[in-house]
């Protein structure tokens, strides 16, 4: 039910949100007026962020998931003073080289350790174990602390000074807007949404033929009946399609996860959909049939979603201000609910066959996980994309300060997915988010982008980065 168009379409809209108010993660900055402890603080705090990422990538995790490769240490790593202490302790001695092998080992035996390589989602342990594993290891380590001890114009205040810095080092990378463990939660938040949609469109004809129902009863009530009140046909309440539905357990199971009630929250629009629906050509046609059956009572609905509901302008407007994650999604799941109904129409009297209706949420496990993964990835190298998408746009012919912030995050999300799945087709990925271009961006997106990521593929298949073809 949940497609990968759909998938990309929301992974795309979630950076673009994400990106947009991006709080990027740094390190503290020099004091002020410098006085000796300050300065034997700062140098220490640095030196020990830097000891942090020289033990990380002496601790070996057979799963492929490395130590070095957590969201802390590649933000440190990225740093301008830690690259600046990594040349400068390439030709001198590292004053902690002594402790990182103790420091690796002790990491690799800890309760941490197992637990990370354990879990299967590290987005939070990410956030957290090296925290831990500065406060509880590094710390009381009595190799590093003999060597802070040794250190010019030690003192315990200044050790104090370095620790506040590091707490508050942490916290900052917390609050960062890099947090990709949030972010994945809003993602997987929309997708229940749209699992949400998904059966309220189910649902939908249901409410419409109670309040039809209602209707005709309430007629036998009227004190001054006409004609048209007493001979009232039942065909449109008695529809076979209708029956079907309430008698679905994983549709009437979607609406109660759900609490889709659609009278009870909406009367006046489902009242008013009734009335479109009895004054439009294809529910008179069905009314004069002669007979109806299984089928046509199916291609009723289906031409009802697809010619009345779905372009009616109340219900996109009711849609759009119950949740603004249907906005994009109405037009894929309403093609879903489309075809499901004409594929039932054509199951007959098949009682098995129908009561495989309803779609699972995803294809499959891997479909399940792709919207994670190919945000978690963006994230995780968002620095490398740009660089991509900066070092080849032709300057004469674009200006870079005009690239449109969605093409940029259309472009990050296109090449995570080239060179991270290696699955999928290149033609597959090049149409999809050409479309997503052409319809999120600018005008000439779809244009630009093509030729672009085009440039930037030959270059990546060139060096070797990504292997298949077109």
């Amino acid at each position: 039910m949940i497609n990968r168009e759909l998938i990309r379409i929301k992974t795309v809209q979630l950076l673009y949100s994400y990106l947009l108010v991006e709080n990027p993660f740094s390190l503290e900055s020099q004091p002020s007026s410098p006085t000796k402890e300050k300065r034997f603080a700062y140098s220490l705090y640095l030196d020990l962020l830097f000891l942090l990422t020289r033990v990380a990538r002496k601790v070996d995790v057979r799963n492929g998931a490395p130590l070095a490769d957590t969201r802390f240490i590649r933000n440190v790593e990225a740093d301008d003073r830690i690259k600046s202490l990594k040349q400068k302790y390439a030709e001198t001695a590292f004053p902690f080289a002594g402790a990182e092998a103790e420091l690796a080992q002790k990491i690799k035996e800890s309760t941490l350790y197992r637990n990370f390589v354990r879990a299967e989602e590290r987005s939070g342990q990410e956030d957290n174990i090296w925290k831990e594993i500065f406060n509880l290891i590094v710390i009381p380590d009595p190799t590093v602390n003999a060597e802070i001890a040794a250190r010019e114009n030690y003192t315990l205040k200044g050790v104090d000074r370095m620790r506040n810095m590091v707490d508050t080092t942490f916290t900052n990378f917390f609050a960062s807007a890099d947090n990709v463990g949030d972010a994945v939660k809003v993602l997987r938040f929309s997708m229940d949404k749209t699992r949400e949609l998904y059966f309220r469109l189910l649902a939908l004809p249901i409410a419409i033929t109670e309040m039809r129902r209602r209707e005709i009863e309430n007629a036998q009530f009227k004190l001054l009946k006409t004609a048209d009140d007493v001979n009232q046909s039942t065909r449109f309440i008695d529809n076979e399609f209708v029956k079907f539905l309430l008698s679905d357990p994983d549709v009437k199971e979607g609406i109660e996860k759900f609490h889709i009630d659609w009278i009870a929250e909406d009367e006046s629009l489902v009242r008013a959909l009734l009335k479109v629906v009895m004054q439009c050509q294809a529910y008179k046609e069905y009314m004069e049939f002669p007979v109806t059956d299984f089928k046509n009572d199916c291609e009723l609905w289906r031409d009802l979603y697809r010619y009345i509901i779905f372009l009616d302008p109340a219900f996109l407007e009711a849609m759009e201000d119950k949740s603004v994650f249907w906005n994009d999604d109405l037009d894929v799941i309403g093609t879903f609910i489309v075809k499901s109904v004409k594929k039932l129409a054509n199951r007959g009297d098949d009682e098995k066959e129908r009561h495989e209706y309803v779609l699972p949420m995803f294809k499959d496990e891997e479909d399940a996980e792709f919207g994670a993964k190919l945000f978690s990835e963006v994230i995780r190298r968002k620095d490398y994309y740009r660089e991509l998408i900066l070092s080849n746009i032709d300057s004469t012919q674009w200006e870079i300060e005009r690239l449109a912030f969605m093409d940029s995050v259309i472009l990050m999300v296109a090449l995570a997915e080239i060179i991270n799945f290696p699955k999928i087709p290149l033609t597959v990925s090049f149409n999809e988010y050409i479309e997503i271009a052409k319809y999120y961006s600018t005008p000439r997106s779809g244009v630009f982008i093509n030729g672009l990521l085009g440039k930037i593929v030959g270059s990546l298949q060139s060096a070797g980065v990504i292997h298949k073809t077109f």
